[in-house]
Parts: structure tokens; sequence; C-alpha cells
């Protein structure tokens, strides 16, 4: 399961190209099939004639039914709620679980939100990578930026240009996807091909644009952050980030990794306003370190876990008096405890156990079943 029609379908493609010589048979189910492409792959999943089931939020839908699911694979994890992720496990009696992201959580955090699984890092980059080189600027090396572009194009890369925005906006002064587009078709890149991508667009629309960029149709791509997961375009050599400083530096690590993933040196200029303490020291841990743990350990310092995580849609409390930064030793004591407590206890009838128990039903308001 992958959080978009674009990622789900580069899978698609990759996992035909490995498994099809071993006759194992993938299929993809997103919303934008016919039904009746749709009816049939439903049909021949029940009777267990596709292998492989590669999908978007689709696969969630009450009428697809496996015949005997044991593997479940969420790739970009964090894109999805726990309830999704919850209800396509039950498809399947007790089916092993993987789930996988490249948004870099701080290693230590990562114990405690996912306690209940195994974990393992990957920290190194994968064969032939270059390390990607990056910077912050400002607007008054607007040009230098631009030529730098140019260059590049030049001798045949792409280039991306994220936004924080789709349409413009009077009250903030931020770039804005359709205004910057404008601009780079009609002034700065009048004789390069643009085209813009962003989340308002129909599916069918921004995989044609994508497929565009992909075969080196497009020399610029405009978008706003629905590029930051999955797309793979080998020959995109430069990514620029208008506004750096309206990113988290989790999210900025994770569109950096846009970049760099074929053979030719790549680069990352991140463009920012402001000159307070928070926003250059933001921008310095991205130009010093491509280490997604050391950053996503900073982000979670600068901004707090709750802002971090988006808590509230993981169910994560908000903690009255410990801080997730400082505190993390304690959690994790504290979880080992829970961790006894559940393996002696799991329903907490002991004697010992019942104030816990208590303590439990009301904080959830007895919404949980122990």
């Amino acid at each position: 399961m992958a959080p978009t029609a674009i990622l789900a379908t580069q899978h698609l493609e990759s996992f035909t190209e490995i498994l099809e010589q071993f006759g194992i048979k993938c299929e993809l189910l997103i919303s934008s099939i016919t039904k009746k492409k749709k009816e049939d792959i439903l049909k021949r999943l029940e009777e267990g004639e596709i292998d492989v089931l590669i999908g978007t939020h689709a696969i969630l839908e009450e009428n697809v039914k496996f015949k005997n699911l044991g593997l479940v694979v969420t790739d970009e994890q964090h894109r999805f709620g726990v309830k999704q992720r919850t209800s396509i496990v039950e498809k399947g009696q007790n089916p092993d679980v993987l789930v996988m992201t490249a948004t870099p959580i701080p290693r230590t955090l990562a114990l405690i939100l996912y306690g209940d699984l195994d974990i393992s890092i990957i920290d190194e980059l994968p064969p032939n990578r270059k390390k990607i080189d990056t910077f912050a600027v400002t607007k008054g090396l607007e040009q230098r930026v631009n030529d730098f572009i140019k260059k590049q194009i030049d001798e045949g890369r792409q280039a991306y240009i994220v936004c924080p925005l789709v349409e413009e906006n009077d009250q903030m002064d931020l770039k804005s996807v359709e205004e910057l587009t404008k601009k780079y078709k009609e002034e700065i890149f009048c004789h390069y091909n643009v085209e813009y991508l962003h989340g308002k667009m129909k599916t069918k629309q921004k995989d044609e644009i994508m497929e565009e960029f992909k075969n080196g149709k497009i020399n610029i791509l405009i978008s706003t952050t629905v590029i930051e997961v999955g797309v793979n375009v080998p020959n995109a050599s430069v990514m620029i980030v208008e506004n750096a400083e309206r990113f988290g530096l989790a999210q900025l690590h994770q569109l950096r990794g846009r970049v760099g993933r074929g053979d030719y040196q790549s680069y990352c200029i991140l463009k920012y306003e402001g000159k307070g303490k928070i926003v250059q020291e933001r921008m310095k841990v991205m130009t010093s370190t491509n280490d997604g743990f050391i950053i996503s350990e900073k982000d979670l310092e600068l901004r707090g876990s709750g802002e971090f995580f988006g808590t509230k849609q993981h169910g994560l409390p908000e903690f009255k008096i410990a801080n997730l930064f400082e505190d993390i030793e304690m959690l994790k004591m504290v979880q080992s405890l829970a961790i006894k407590i559940i393996d002696k206890d799991p329903k907490l009838e002991k004697e010992e156990n019942k104030q816990l128990k208590k303590m439990v039903e009301n904080k959830f308001e007895n919404r949980i079943e122990i």
C-alpha cells in the first residue's frame, strides 16, 4: 500500500520487472482504473489468481478481499492513519506486517512510537549514490541560482522547484506554484519547457505530467510537496525549495531526497527569508549534514514532538510534564516496565494492577478493550 498513484505505479513497474520471470502475478489497484477492470481485479484477487496487489487507499475498501493474505507492506507509512494501517491487516488471518518510511524519526523516539515492532534502520545510501550538495541562500542570490539552473538543464539535467502554496495569496508573501510558473514560463526560463504540479489537480493530469517529467520532456517541474514521496527521476539533479523557512527539517530532507538518484552530482538549494535565530539554525543543519537521524533529532528539539509528528492524528498523547526530547531515557524505562506488566498480566486483572487498569480506562474513557 502506497500513498499516491504515482508511487504505486512505480512499485508495480519494479515488482513486475523482478517477479514476472518467476511466474508471480502482480496487479495495480488505484481509484482511476475503470469499473470493469476493477471488478476483474477484485474477482481474481479473491480467487487467489493475483499474488501481489499494489495500490493506494483503494486497497482499504470493504469489497477488496484476499484469498489468503500473508504479508502487508505499507510504504511511506507516516502518510497513513493508524486505523487505515489496521484495516488492511484485518483483511488476513494474522499476516506479517512491514511498515516503511524514509522520513527520519529519532532512533530513541522510534522505540516508543513503534514499541510493538522490531525496528530495522538502513542508514547508508544505495550503491553509487553521490552526496547531495546543499546550499541555503537569500533573495540577493536569486540571479545566480537561476543561472545555475540553466547551466544544469543545458547539460541535459532536469530541476524541481518546490513552493509552499498553490495559488497566489495576498495575505502571505510566499511563492505560489501558479504565480511562479507564469513568471518562469514567460520571463526567466522562456526557452525551456516548464510545467507545474499540485495536489488539487486530477490524478490523471498529475500522472501525465509526472510521466512527461520522468521521460525528460519537461525541463523544470514547479510543484507543491506532492512530489515529497516516492518520485524517482534519476535525471533530475537540482532541487530548489522556495520559502524553505516554511518547511520542517524532516520535510526538507524528504524533498532533498528526490534528487541524487542517478549518476550525476546533485544539488539542493534552499531559498529562505528571515533572520531569526531558529531559521538560521535550521538552514545550518540542512547544509551541514545529510544524516536524516541528526536532522530529525534537531527537528524534534526545535519544533517539539506534537508538531513533528502531527501526534493528534497518531493518537500519541501530548505529555503534560515530560519533554519527549529531554526525558527520552525515562520514557524508555517506563516503556520496558509497561511491556513487563502486560507480559505477566495482559488484561490487568491482578490485584496490584487494578488501579492501573482504572487509570487506563479513565484516560481513554472506556474506548479500549484490554
